[in-house]
């Protein structure tokens, strides 16, 4: 059964008039007449009842009409859903971050400015480490992921930086150094540092670990974390000091104290990750949309 048959018979339904529905259609009435004609041949019942002025809906006509006005509805619908996703206006969005991203501003205002312009786009949150978002960002199960560079598995994607953070020094409120307000490395070599996990982010690790051997701290016998975040929870304990990115800072738990890295200078750079030649529309319409800000 043709769609143009099921919106004939619900104009005719709605006007009960064969020549106003056809007006309302942009057609002329005799054809209207004939295409009603052969839908009821189809369905094998008579849905109107011709009337002096005007038709009704026979019982039949009833029910055929609370029905075709659904499958048209869904049709319609069906149609914007896909234009949509052509244009990017609606679809699904998958964006990976990783738990030391969760503490950037900048992030979650991008992710909120996108979703309050294209409200018809469902944005799913994926947080792992980079290792993990960069595989399934690879695999298709993402379509973009915020991560902290170094990140040698992000050269495969295209990249955009949008910020530059310095790395800040995390310590317990009674390590003697705790009054100080910016600290050099070297000064910490008789506290044990915490490092998290080398497979977590290992560029960053990397570059964690080499600062913390060339200021001559004991990385051998470092305390290890399950997470970039969870050495705080460590530091707080009174397990020695860790090196965190500065957005990091928001997060208070009990006795911390944050310092500044006056030597060496460690920054980590958080980026956008995508993968080179995306069609996505929606992708890119949040790449559009970072362009403009």
């Amino acid at each position: 059964m043709e769609l143009r048959y099921l919106r004939y018979f619900v104009a005719v339904a709605r006007e009960r008039h064969f020549t106003r529905a056809a007006e309302a259609l942009g057609i002329s009435q005799p054809p209207l007449s004939q295409q009603i004609k052969r839908l009821e041949e189809e369905v094998g019942t008579p849905l109107f009842r011709r009337l002096t002025r005007g038709v009704e809906l026979t019982e039949a006509g009833e029910a055929f009409y609370e029905d075709a006005c659904k499958i048209l509805a869904l049709s319609d619908a069906a149609l914007e859903k896909a234009r949509g996703i052509a244009r990017g206006l609606n679809g699904n969005l998958s964006i990976g971050i990783t738990s030391s991203d969760a503490f950037h501003p900048k992030i979650f205002a991008l992710i909120r400015q996108f979703q309050v312009q294209n409200m018809a786009v469902q944005v799913h949150q994926v947080e792992a480490n980079m290792s993990s978002l960069t595989t399934m960002l690879a695999e298709g199960e993402l379509d973009i992921a915020f991560v902290r560079l170094p990140c040698e598995s992000s050269k495969m994607f295209e990249i955009k930086i949008l910020d530059r953070e310095p790395m800040v020094v995390a310590l317990h409120r009674d390590h003697p150094l705790a009054a100080c307000g910016s600290l050099a490395l070297d000064q910490l070599r008789d506290t044990p540092v915490v490092l998290f996990p080398q497979e977590v982010a290992p560029g960053l690790y990397d570059r964690v670990h080499g600062c913390c051997e060339r200021a001559g701290i004991d990385v051998q016998h470092a305390l290890q974390s399950s997470q970039l975040s969870s050495s705080l929870s460590m530091v707080s304990a009174g397990g020695g000091f860790a090196l965190v990115p500065k957005s990091m800072a928001a997060i208070s738990p009990p006795n911390v104290t944050y310092h500044a890295l006056s030597s060496p200078e460690l920054y980590t750079d958080i980026a956008l990750c995508w993968r080179r030649f995306e069609r996505s529309r929606t992708v890119k319409r949040f790449l559009g949309m970072m362009s403009e800000g």
